[in-house]
């Protein structure tokens, strides 16, 4: 004998009530259903790459500057709107965008380059080259050679007595 069992949902009433008042979309507002998106990643590791995806945004909205070994990506876009015919006097709206993104040490802040393109801030920052590790010859005890011997005085470091002579 098979039996249907409704699932039961305790929020179900609650949930309803909040569609019905608030409308469909009421919680996108807070769960970032328009949030923009940002992309970090570095290419071939030789440069660090940033896209901030800023659909409602111009480029005069947007600020990128370099503070204390971080990239600071600033937008904020204000509207307003005026019409004489409704009773408000100022209409306005703002919605902003901030990152914050620590650079790695090998950055080069000085070859930061910046495009905004179809709503796409792209942020190329090249690395620095490191230095190559220096090479160390390793003296076995028999091939060290004692101070004061000719191959000192060949490099110009003869120690007193022998300067004398």
């Amino acid at each position: 004998m098979a039996r249907n069992f409704a699932r039961f949902n305790p929020l179900a009433e609650l949930d309803a009530l909040q569609r019905q008042v608030f409308g469909e979309d009421f919680l996108t507002r807070f769960t970032g259903g328009n949030t923009p998106t940002t992309d970090v990643y570095t290419e071939n590791d030789s440069q660090l790459t940033i896209e901030a995806h800023l659909p409602n945004f111009s480029e005069a909205d947007i600020d990128v500057a370099v503070d204390e070994g971080a990239l600071v990506i600033q937008a904020e876009k204000r509207e307003k709107e005026e019409d004489k015919g409704k009773k408000y006097m100022v209409r306005e709206s703002s919605t902003s965008f901030y990152r914050r993104i620590t650079l790695p040490e090998r950055a080069d802040e000085s070859s930061i380059d910046a495009r905004f393109e179809n709503g796409v801030l792209k942020i190329v920052i090249p690395f620095r080259e490191l230095a190559s590790p220096k090479k160390i010859r390793i003296n076995t005890s028999g091939q060290s050679t004692p101070p004061g011997t000719s191959s000192e005085r060949s490099r110009g470091t003869a120690s007193a007595s022998d300067q004398s002579g």
